[in-house]
């Protein structure tokens, strides 16, 4: 068995057909990946080691992007998108956001609902906090938890609402996307505005956009909703990396007995009828909304948590996903063998 032969946990492919690098020394095993994968890096030394029929790996694991198709510095663009609201979509980017950074990416997050900005509140940016503008019109992102954070909220006041017809708030969107100082990025998460409308569109075609994530509840209006929302990326030609199913369970803190409150695996069955995947599926718990509203989202202040693991999970297969498609099948990996 060769290290290139490892079909990959999330793509079902061999690394050397993704064109992984792969450098070995004895026991010793450095592998360069397309999407980051830190949190990872103990299980896939086991794995590793029993695919090898070896008793152990010493495994590091490094990252480096590819394909990138983004704009300046900035590599990949991915949407974060829903068909409705309500279903969490901007708690499920910020979190993504940071469990990309946690398991070793350069991110950037991008708050796109123009009328309805949260992330500033979620990342626990000081209200009146204000970025600075360079050269009189390029704005400098606000550093957040590590991330580098863009939000309409950054520049206007919960007092002055955004009163705006649709070209008008695409013109807004385009501007703040376009002149923030995003510098080196591997990833800019953007987390849309509900629905399929003006801003949709515009920063669909407008944008480089490498691919989308939608995120619903398995609630049945709440798929159908995500339904249209997958036809619409199909139309202008952005894929759709995968589904993230919301408020998937529900379990008692007192008794640990499970609900589905809004119907069991609804993400699940699209993603199969659909063809696309299933990134992940998260509970229906409390902590994540009080962390969230109160500036300290969950993969930032429970770093080890089982949820902070299902988005540390989640964001790895939405970047595997992305590697998956930029990657040539025929591409092979570049082996070195060093002499002990």
């Amino acid at each position: 068995m060769k290290v290139e032969e490892f079909v990959d946990p999330y793509l079902g492919q061999s690394w050397g057909s993704l064109g992984a690098r792969v450098l070995t020394s004895g026991n010793q095993v450095s592998v360069t990946l397309g999407y980051p994968a830190a949190g990872l890096q103990a299980d896939l030394a086991v794995q590793l080691a029993a695919f090898l029929e070896v008793n152990t790996v010493d495994l590091q694991l490094n990252f480096a992007v590819s394909g990138g198709s983004g704009f300046g510095q900035v590599k990949h663009i991915v949407l974060v998108s829903s068909g409705k609201g309500g279903v969490g979509k901007s708690t499920t980017a910020v979190n993504l956001a940071l469990a990309l950074d946690a398991e070793g990416a350069k991110v950037g997050l991008l708050d796109a609902d123009i009328y309805g900005p949260s992330q500033g509140m979620m990342l626990g940016v000081a209200e009146g906090q204000r970025p600075n503008i360079k050269d009189g019109k390029h704005f400098e992102p606000i550093r957040a938890h590590g991330l580098k954070a863009m939000s309409m909220s950054f520049v206007t006041t919960d007092k002055t609402p955004m009163v705006w017809r649709g070209p008008m708030a695409s013109g807004a969107l385009q501007q703040i996307l376009g002149q923030t100082l995003w510098g080196d990025l591997d990833y800019l998460i953007v987390d849309m505005p509900p629905g399929t409308g003006d801003i949709q569109l515009t920063l669909s075609q407008k944008a480089p956009v490498s691919g989308a994530v939608i995120v619903t509840t398995p609630q049945d209006i709440a798929l159908l909703d995500a339904m249209k929302g997958i036809e619409m990326f199909a139309k202008v030609d952005i894929p759709v990396l995968g589904i993230v199913e919301n408020m998937s369970v529900h379990e008692c803190p007192s008794c640990g007995h499970i609900s589905h409150l809004f119907g069991a695996d609804g993400g699940r069955r699209v993603a199969e009828d659909l063809s696309v995947p299933l990134l992940g599926q998260l509970p229906l718990a409390m902590s994540i909304r009080e962390q969230a509203d109160g500036g300290q989202p969950t993969v930032k202040v429970e770093p080890d948590s089982k949820i902070s693991a299902l988005y540390r999970d989640a964001a790895r297969n939405m970047a595997a996903q992305l590697w998956g498609r930029k990657s040539p099948a025929a591409a092979g990996p570049t082996i070195s063998m060093v002499d002990d």
